[in-house]
């Protein structure tokens, strides 16, 4: 493989604009993920009135120091929990993400209780499942630090309580799969939330403090008239002495993650993969933050990209010549090997006969697959129809969707039509799927979907014979750019959790590196499945 000879110039107008402007919007995402830790951070005196650790604080103590961390679905909620911009607290009211605990690679989840006293809401739910299924997927024990007041009644929604469900079912699925799942209850746990130390392997009360119950003492006296206080009812000295819910006490927070960093010390599990020898790229990753276009109808290479992803900037490009425009080629990421797909433009029938190929190579050596999203859609127009686009583009999807290997999806620039499908998009399922700040994704651009009604609007007119109100026109149009661009972005569409993250592109190296280690420690890892998951006897 030889190193990739770069046109980019980083001292150019060009490319010194693409860098302000992504530099820009990465500014923008930092200051929505302080905004979450600021809201959490605003109860402090209350938090330290009990003694207790804000939930930053625990995750950070959790941990082990020094080592990576990788945030999942840090925007949840945005947009989506409040229809407000600029109040809208991202996160989902969840810390999350996969990091090292004792040597061990595992997924980690605690309730922001800073946050509306930890209430779960649509987001956090969903962003709770998410987690979920990515530790059932990569077999990582699951380590969840709880603390919540359960559901926002005076937002409830039938088909809310009827998805949750979906947390409990996964529980069950990870301990089953021989995946243990580790809880520690800091604060409340009530109703539905009482199942989530149900369905754990091993559970942590902290004295004093933790609470589970199937109805607090508001709702036993309304359904029964009974009469209890929080700790009769389901403190923590109650269930590891009396109910058999705990098996372990801790006097308070510090200790009872000490505890579960114990616990999975004791496991016996492999530690974390370790990086070997390898060259840092010649180009510099920094330069991804200029190096990539900001408008999507601009051309670019998206090797350039690629060359400051790679060990010492070296890859071999599959089929250069062929299918210009759909970019294939093998390289390594801190010596893991790996497959890329990406786009220099449009997904043409040469491009989609060449990816089929690839993917079905990269499944043939067991070879991972990053797939770099930039494109505009499957090519459209009679040439390309009689050329079999239809045909070609289904290959490529069958491909796709029946390939074995894992898949990482990075949302690099545009994102449209059936190419977010073909491409390895949310859909299809990727193991791990990011965005850079300035990806747009829309089955089409706001000013085609506009144009396309216009076109249609006229055509009918045409057929009725009726005169056209060209500033009702006009205003319809304005309307669906306006839709199509609102939801386009990236911090919409991972408000919504349709991918796992934002990223800084000058992290992305990194982060495919820690995605590759823990893909390959899945791979390697022999849980020891059971019929059903551990139950309590």
């Amino acid at each position: 493989m030889q190193p990739f000879e770069t046109r980019l110039h980083p001292a150019s107008e060009a490319f010194q604009a693409q860098r302000a402007g992504m530099l820009a919007l990465i500014e923008q995402l930092r200051g929505l993920e302080q905004r979450a830790a600021d809201a959490s951070a605003r109860a402090a005196a209350a938090f330290a009135r009990r003694r207790a650790l804000l939930p930053r604080e625990r995750v950070a103590r959790l941990l082990d120091p020094g080592a990576p961390f990788l945030p999942i679905a840090n925007l949840a909620g945005y947009g989506m929990d409040d229809p407000d911009p600029d109040r809208c607290i991202p996160g989902g009211s969840q810390i999350a993400g996969i990091g090292i605990v004792c040597g061990v690679r595992c997924m980690v989840v605690a309730t922001d209780s800073g946050i509306d006293a930890g209430a779960l809401t649509e987001a956090g739910n969903q962003k709770l499942m998410r987690c979920q299924d990515i530790a059932l997927q990569n077999r990582l024990p699951f380590l969840h630090l709880v603390e919540s007041a359960g559901a926002n009644l005076r937002k409830y929604r039938v088909e809310k309580f009827i998805r949750g469900g979906g947390m409990f079912y996964n529980l069950a699925r990870l301990s089953a799969a021989g995946l243990p799942v580790i809880t520690v209850v800091h604060g409340s746990s009530t109703a539905g939330g009482a199942y989530m130390p149900g369905l754990s392997d091993y559970v942590v009360m902290v004295r004093g403090r933790a609470r589970a119950f199937l109805a607090g003492p508001p709702l036993l006296k309304a359904a029964t008239g009974e009469i209890a206080t929080d700790e009769e009812l389901g403190g923590a000295d109650m269930h590891a002495s009396v109910s058999g819910l705990a098996e372990y006490l801790a006097e308070d927070d510090a200790h009872g993650i000490a505890i579960a960093r114990d616990i999975v010390a004791t496991l016996g599990w492999d530690a974390a993969t370790q990086a070997q020898g390898f060259l840092p790229p010649r180009l510099d990753p920094q330069e991804l933050a200029g190096a990539m276009v900001l408008e999507h109808r601009k051309p670019m290479d998206m090797r350039e990209v690629i060359a400051r992803l790679v060990d010492d900037s070296r890859w071999m490009d599959f089929k250069p010549d062929y299918g210009l425009a759909t970019v294939c080629g093998h390289g390594r990421i801190e010596g893991f090997p790996v497959g890329f797909i990406s786009n220099n433009g449009p997904i043409d029938p040469a491009g989609a006969t060449k990816a089929a190929q690839f993917i079905q190579a990269c499944n043939q050596s067991g070879t991972p697959i990053v797939f770099l999203q930039n494109t505009t859609g499957f090519i459209v127009g009679r040439a390309s129809e009689e050329a079999g686009m239809i045909k070609h583009g289904s290959k490529m999807i069958q491909a796709l969707a029946n390939s074995q290997v894992p898949h990482v999806t990075i949302h690099c620039g545009a994102s449209f039509g059936a190419g977010n499908y073909g491409m390895c998009g949310r859909a299809f399922q990727p193991r791990f799927c990011f965005s850079w700040p300035n990806a747009r994704t829309a089955v089409m651009g706001g000013e085609q979907a506009a144009t396309t009604m216009d076109i249609v609007a006229r055509q009918q007119a045409g057929r009725k014979g009726v005169a056209l109100d060209e500033a009702r026109l006009a205003a319809q149009k304005a309307e669906i750019v306006d839709n199509f661009e609102r939801q386009a972005g990236a911090f919409y569409t991972s408000g919504h959790l349709l991918d796992d993250g934002v990223i800084d592109p000058r992290d992305t190296r990194a982060v495919l590196a820690f995605l590759l280690a823990t893909c390959r420690e899945a791979a390697a890892r022999k849980p020891r499945p059971v019929q059903f998951g551990v139950a309590r006897f």
